[in-house]
């Protein structure tokens, strides 16, 4: 997914605050879809050293639109294993900034350089 079009979802939480994730990578388990998001405002203004939280969400198809529920915990240690390898492969693009905010200059499968893992 190119810069311009990256997707940013809105949750809101238990006290009705609302809050912005930004869809890093989209992945299949069990013929079910995934999405890895992060919260970019998390740590705006932290260099490179700073770990990110990543939440992985399953993606539900209703009509035309999508909605994020929260991933079934007897699957998440699978999916997680999946998000941690997908971090690992990263991008071979060499753009040290291509904000997905791992801190690894890529993002996974979906950085918007213009690599071959697009």
């Amino acid at each position: 997914m190119e810069e311009n079009e990256r997707d940013f979802v809105t949750f809101t939480d238990e006290e009705g605050n609302e809050f912005e994730l930004d869809v890093i990578d989209y992945f299949d388990y069990q013929d079910e879809e995934y999405a890895l998001l992060i919260d970019l405002s998390e740590n705006a203004d932290c260099d490179d050293g700073c770990e990110q939280e990543v939440y992985i969400m399953k993606v539900v198809v209703n009509g035309d639109t999508e909605e994020f529920v929260p991933a079934d915990d007897d699957k998440m240690d699978a999916l997680v294993e999946i998000a941690e390898a997908r971090f690992a492969a990263g991008c071979d693009c060499d753009d040290d900034d291509c904000g997905c905010g791992c801190g690894h200059g890529h993002e996974h499968h979906g950085c918007g350089c213009g690599c071959d893992n697009e």
